[in-house]
């Protein structure tokens, strides 16, 4: 493993050396170490809030690390539903456009800002950035940082963070999961649903209840204990396995299924909300689908929390991460999950890559839940040809449309 982790570091370096003197002999492009000089990368742009036409790959100014962070140049970049939600301002105080989406990127460090340490220039890393992780090259704060193990690829490192971080902080942090405990997820296919199901397999007797589309039955069937279609009464279908109910209900959906994962919890259970993906049903925001979610909701009572000995709770890694300062507690959870991965008891499910300019066709395979495990930005993957040329020209004409409508 040594002599592997030495030879990837050699190859590492050569790969910096190689790319910065053909970017030099090309007259200076993105990818010089060079402090100072002018220079550009390519990155996916949203021009404004709306639909898939708003998303446009373009030529930004390379950013250069400030004081306490690294330069990364980008190999792959997570794409998560709360970046459909973002393209479509569907968040809490949303940032000003024109903006670079992305949370989550994988790739090799490029410069180190002033006071970094623990880090080398050509190490192989994994990091959480604040936006702008759909680009080449990105500058993050170090603590969010981490180094990838030797046997983990780029497009797994991209595919790890956000989602087992959050897997395993609502399971064991929230919810305090323990042996001989039930656990409900919902989109059980999905990044973060694949996730809780590995992490739920590393505690004896766990039982898993999943919910996700019928399609995906197939493929996942081995990852949970018992799989329901995300379109069924699953709550009759739970009842009737365990009549007590779950003792934790994982819900990203929000809208009237919170109301249907209180009533599923045992004594002492706990419903944690971390998404609402019922607010997203068209390529926009959408007015009517928020005010039904919202109206579905079921009222929370303190006092009947208080009589049935129920736990509600929510959660919110982004958050967590870059308004709350937790990136400490971070840290340490990404210490036992890579001790987990190096254990071989967990691993991400990748789903498919995509390139840069592919960037719409991956999120409409998001909206439409066809993902099983991630979807990843592969920086260095060239576009499907008919698949790009259909890209712009669909981009072109939709922007056209659309703005005419708005007026």
């Amino acid at each position: 493993m040594a002599k592997e982790g030495a030879e990837r570091a050699e190859e590492t370096e050569q790969m910096i050396e190689k790319e910065g003197g053909k970017e030099a002999a090309e007259g200076g492009g993105a990818g010089s170490l060079r402090a100072g000089d002018a220079k550009e990368m390519r990155a996916v742009v949203l021009s404004a809030f709306g639909g898939l036409n708003k998303l446009r790959v373009s030529k930004k100014a390379m950013p250069e690390p400030q004081e306490g962070e690294l330069k990364i140049r980008v190999k792959a970049c997570g794409l998560n539903f709360i970046d459909l939600m973002v393209r479509q301002g569907n968040i809490d105080n949303p940032p000003k456009t024109p903006l670079v989406p992305g949370f989550e990127c994988s790739g090799i460090v490029e410069a180190l800002g002033d006071s970094v340490k623990g880090f080398e220039i050509g190490d192989r890393v994994m990091a959480f950035v604040n936006y702008n992780a759909w680009a080449e090259v990105v500058c993050t704060p170090v603590e969010f940082v981490y180094k990838i193990p030797d046997d983990m690829s780029f497009s797994e490192a991209a595919a790890f963070p956000m989602n087992f971080v959050t897997a395993y902080m609502m399971l064991f942090e929230v919810a305090n999961l323990r042996e001989g405990m039930s656990v409900l997820v919902h989109s059980a296919g999905g990044g973060v649903g694949q996730a809780v199901a590995q992490l739920c397999s590393t505690i004896p007797n766990v039982t898993v209840f999943g919910t996700a589309s019928s399609f995906k039955h197939e493929a996942i069937k081995n990852s949970v204990t018992h799989l329901f279609d995300r379109n069924a009464d699953y709550v009759q279908e739970v009842k009737r396995i365990s009549t007590d109910g779950v003792d934790i209900v994982l819900d990203c959906l929000c809208g009237e299924n919170t109301g249907k994962g209180l009533s599923l919890l045992k004594p002492l259970g706990t419903y944690i909300l971390y998404g609402s993906s019922n607010v997203v049903t068209g390529e926009t925001k959408s007015f009517f689908s928020f005010a039904k979610s919202w109206w579905q909701v079921e009222k929370v009572n303190p006092i009947k929390l208080y009589e049935e000995n129920k736990v509600i709770a929510g959660f919110s890694l982004l958050n967590l991460l870059f308004k709350q300062n937790r990136g400490g507690l971070i840290k340490g959870v990404m210490d036992k999950l890579l001790n987990l991965y190096n254990s071989k008891k967990i691993k991400p499910v990748v789903d498919s890559l995509w390139a840069l300019e592919e960037v719409k066709e991956a999120m409409q395979r998001i909206h439409d839940r066809g993902n099983i495990g991630k979807l990843i930005l592969d920086v260095e993957k060239a576009p499907t040809p008919l698949m790009a040329n259909d890209s712009t020209e669909t981009s072109e004409a939709g922007e056209e449309e659309e703005d005419h409508e708005g007026d």
